[in-house]
């Protein structure tokens, strides 16, 4: 893994923005130019002739889930589980290529959705990968003290590389032994690999009761889905119309203790902390900053919570979700925010 790189810029916004924004404004380098709206580029079918799975298929569900996240419309770590993120990002994806929302994974679905991409790959773990683990301290404190809030484990390295759970992982590989892992391991993984497209965005709209973030090109088509989780007080959920104001990749963050009153440790502080970049940094690895003050779009350490659980205020995605929207992301981007 490579190691994570402090970000420079000059951009100000809000207290609650990743200090990278914030310190870097002040302390090095020059100003980051403003990231511009990318091309709009048709999204591409899946590669390969569909091959439609008997409902006795056992690996029906697993296939699905790769497919729907090759296709950007993610239903969280892929477990091979038909649950209810997956029903929705069926929906979504139904809606998307005009056909019968069904929820379901019939054969009509299944003919545009499949391919023979939609597979179980071997991975090779290479001398980089272990080299890059590291535990990540228990503390804030702790964690403000080390040089990068990396990976902790192979299984956790893996699991977010290949949008997966730990647990589909364990089944796939019931012999390995992950806490003795060498280089040159051989290790079976979805294949999720993304097509190589840019997505026209136009807006995005984020559904409150839903928990989902969805993107929409400027004839108003749905070209992605992702399960996110949302504030607990309902009082510090924005609705209505927002713009992205700022797009940071591999931020790090600043742990105010009074935005963490349940913490004792965030009590006893009594100062703020700058945490650096990785993936189990508080908003993953990805960053993008709203309009209204202390308001972004995020990654997460703990995917599996993601639409599950509720955040302190903003929206909260799967970090290989949070990257795929960053993609997608540009200044002035309208957020639409809705009950």
């Amino acid at each position: 893994m490579r190691p994570f790189q402090r970000l420079t810029s000059a951009l100000l916004f809000a207290s609650f923005l990743p200090a990278a924004v914030l310190s870097a404004a002040t302390e090095t380098g020059p100003a980051l130019a403003k990231p511009t709206r990318p091309p709009a580029i048709t999204p591409t079918a899946p590669v390969g002739n569909a091959q439609v799975a008997s409902a006795e298929d056992a690996d029906l569900w697993l296939r699905a889930q790769i497919a729907l996240g090759r296709n950007r419309f993610s239903c969280g770590p892929i477990d091979g589980v038909k649950g209810a993120q997956t029903t929705a990002a069926l929906f979504a994806f139904q809606e998307s290529r005009g056909l019968p929302r069904t929820g379901e994974l019939d054969t009509e679905t299944a003919a545009a959705l499949l391919s023979e991409d939609d597979r179980i790959m071997e991975l090779v773990l290479t001398t980089e990968d272990l080299a890059g683990l590291q535990p990540v301290s228990a503390t804030w404190l702790g964690k403000s003290q080390q040089t990068a809030l990396a990976y902790e484990s192979v299984l956790e390295l893996l699991a977010e590389r290949t949008h997966a759970s730990t647990a589909l992982l364990q089944k796939l590989n019931p012999e390995v032994n992950w806490d003795q892992l060498m280089p040159g391991a051989t290790l079976r993984v979805p294949a999720v690999a993304l097509p190589a497209v840019k997505i026209n965005a136009a807006q995005i709209r984020i559904g409150l009761s839903a928990r989902s973030l969805q993107v929409r090109d400027e004839t108003g088509q749905l070209v992605a889905h992702f399960p996110v989780s949302i504030a607990r007080d309902a009082e510090k959920r924005p609705e209505g119309e927002l713009r992205v104001a700022v797009v940071v990749a591999d931020p790090d963050y600043t742990f105010d203790p009074e935005v963490f009153t349940e913490s004792e440790e965030a009590r006893s502080l009594g100062r703020k902390l700058i945490l650096p970049p990785g993936p189990n940094n508080p908003v993953g690895v990805a960053w993008i900053g709203l309009d209204r003050p202390g308001y972004g779009i995020h990654g997460t350490p703990h995917p599996e919570k993601v639409g599950r659980t509720e955040s302190h205020g903003c929206f909260r995605l799967a970090n290989w979700d949070a990257r795929s929207l960053l993609a997608m992301a540009w200044t002035g981007l309208p957020v639409l925010v809705e009950p």
